[in-house]
This record gives structure tokens, sequence and C-alpha cells, in this order.
């Protein structure tokens, strides 16, 4: 096995099972995959993102259950494919979630699906409406969970970082396989299976047709098992640089040339995701204020020079119209 070989070989257990509770040998799908019987039934051993693929579509296919029976009916063939499309004309990515969340109660109630915004953070959440089957229950968890959320990113052709994945069931012996298949802080033993996310994702406009659907579904699987790189949420982003390069920050050319795109891109994907630079310049500059105010000693003129004021009046009435307190006060509050 690569060094790439990061998934768990119980997965391709809770498949062989899937195929014997179908009364179907597993040995054609496991060779396909190029897994030996030593190598399944060793717990340390792990196999690739492409033998997981392999081996899954086998399965979905010659069981025509892409459920992989941890469902009280089968999930036919082109199950999720059908989700994918019915969303596909969906306006923003939090619409395409809800559409996919609530078909899927069409395919089964076996689980609930739904997605809540709390503030800043989107949850998308798992609720078993009953038991799963043991020896299924994880490995439909892990995918169910994947699966949404490689789809999320392929639609808006994005990476979305999580915040937190969470899982309903104790840290397994393979628990280190899990920050490669969702990255980001984990939680095992929680109330319910969940992912969080920076809730502006919900915001993107979906970048695929038809014909990217059509090529997609060739090999749908990839989506569930390969990280996606790329990140199209762009205030994150703009925020970094500004903090990070203030002197060139003043300009949205020289910004625009920090992150390699035009300033006119800058401006408009930033209004698509409910922004301004305005607004993200005045957010960094309160927050270094703020810091700068509360860590160090420096006179207030100090201050507002160092976060672009050019004089303690000017950003005195900003600071004001940021925190709802001149910054001696927010000064004097902090350290009481």
């Amino acid at each position: 096995m690569s060094s790439s070989a990061v998934t768990p070989m119980a997965f391709a257990r809770a498949i062989a099972a899937a195929y014997k509770r179908h009364g179907v040998a597993p040995e054609g799908a496991l060779k396909a995959a190029q897994i030996t019987p030593a190598q399944l039934n060793r717990p340390d051993v792990r196999m690739t993102a492409r033998q997981m693929e392999q081996l899954s579509a086998t399965a979905m296919r010659e069981l025509d259950d892409e459920g992989l029976g941890a469902f009280r009916r089968k999930l036919p063939w082109g199950s999720y494919g059908m989700l994918a499309r019915a969303s596909l004309s969906a306006p923003d990515l939090g619409t395409a979630l809800k559409r996919w969340c609530r078909h899927h109660a069409l395919l089964t109630d076996d689980v609930r699906l739904s997605l809540d915004v709390a503030g800043s953070v989107a949850t998308l959440t798992l609720e078993e409406a009953q038991p799963l089957p043991a020896a299924a229950r994880e490995l439909s968890i892990a995918f169910l969970l994947r699966n949404v959320h490689g789809l999320a990113c392929w639609y808006v052709d994005s990476r979305i970082p999580l915040q937190e994945a969470r899982f309903p069931f104790p840290a397994p012996p393979h628990a280190d396989a899990y920050a490669h298949m969702f990255p980001g802080p984990l939680r095992f033993d929680a109330p319910q299976a969940a992912l969080r996310f920076d809730a502006r994702y919900l915001k993107l406009p979906l970048r695929r047709d038809e014909k990217a659907l059509a090529q997609m579904l060739q090999r749908a699987l990839s989506i569930t098992v390969l990280p996606y790189r790329r990140d199209r949420l762009l205030v994150p982003q703009v925020r970094q640089a500004l903090a990070a390069h203030p002197e060139r920050s003043h300009s949205a050319e020289a910004l625009a040339g920090l992150l390699n795109v035009s300033s006119r891109t800058l401006h408009r994907q930033l209004k698509e995701e409910g922004a301004s630079l305005q607004q993200l310049k005045d957010e960094v500059r309160m927050e270094r204020a703020k810091d700068l105010l509360y860590r160090t000693k420096k006179p207030v003129k100090q201050v507002a020079a160092e976060v672009g004021f050019r004089n303690e009046k000017s950003f005195a009435r900003a600071f004001k119209g940021w925190a709802g307190v001149a910054p001696g006060e927010f000064r004097e509050q902090a350290a009481a």
C-alpha cells in the first residue's frame, strides 16, 4: 500500500458485509479494487482513495443499492445523481443544499438531513430516524457527509473548509483517517452527525451546468473520496491580505494584484458574497486598533497612525462608530 493509502479498511469490510446481507459474494468487487482477503481482514491496513472509489462504485452497481444496505429499502443506482441534477438549477449553494436534503427524504426516511444557519455558521445535520445497522452505520454516516460536502464543493467549484465535523459514535481505532476525510476539528460521541462551515459559502452561485454534471457522474464517487483544493470564497482571503499587507491595501488595484484577480473581479465577487472592500478594510482596521489598544500602552494618536488614519480625531470618530465607545474608553473597559 502506498503512502497515500489512508482510507480505513473497515470501510471495505462494511461493503463486504453489505454484499453478504444481499446474499452476493464480494470477491469480484474486492479483486477489482485490488484488495486481497489478507488485507481485508487486517485492521492496520489502509486503502487508497482510488481503491475506495472503485470498490464503492462496483458494489453500488452490482447490488443496485447506493445505500450499501444501510437503509430499509435500496437506493437504486443513480439515486444520488438524480439528487444532484434536481438541485443544479438552484441560484446559490444554500438553495441547492436545502433542495438536496429535502429530496433525500424522498429516497429514504431512515435518516433526515437538514441545513441550518446561526449567525455566521452553517450546520448540515444528519439525524437517524431509527438506528442504522451496526455493520453499516459508520460507513453510511461518513459516506453521506462526505457525499454532500464533496457535492457542495463541486457545485461552487471551491474548497469549503470545515469548522467542525461531528460523529455520533466513539472514536474508532482508525480515527486518524478522519482528518484526511474531514479536514478540520473532529468531535466523536456527538449527539448527532453534522458538518459546520462558514455560512458565507451558501451565498456563492452554482458554477456547473448539465454538461459538467454528465461528466462528473461518470466518476461521481471521486468527489466523496478526494479533497477539493481551490477556495473561491474571497472574503477571508481579502481579510488576510489586508492584515498581512496594509501598505499595499490602499487601492483596489494593489489588493487585487496580491490576490491575482482583476479589480473588477474583486469588487464583483465580494458583492456576490455580501461584502464590500471598504467594509472589510474597516473591519480589519477595527480589529487591529482594538488589539493595539488592548495589548499596548501606545498613545491613541500612535494607534491611529498605525491603522492608517491621518489624525487622531478622524480615528476617534470612526472607532466610536465601530465599537460604540471612544478609543480611550474602550482601553479602560478592556483593562477593568
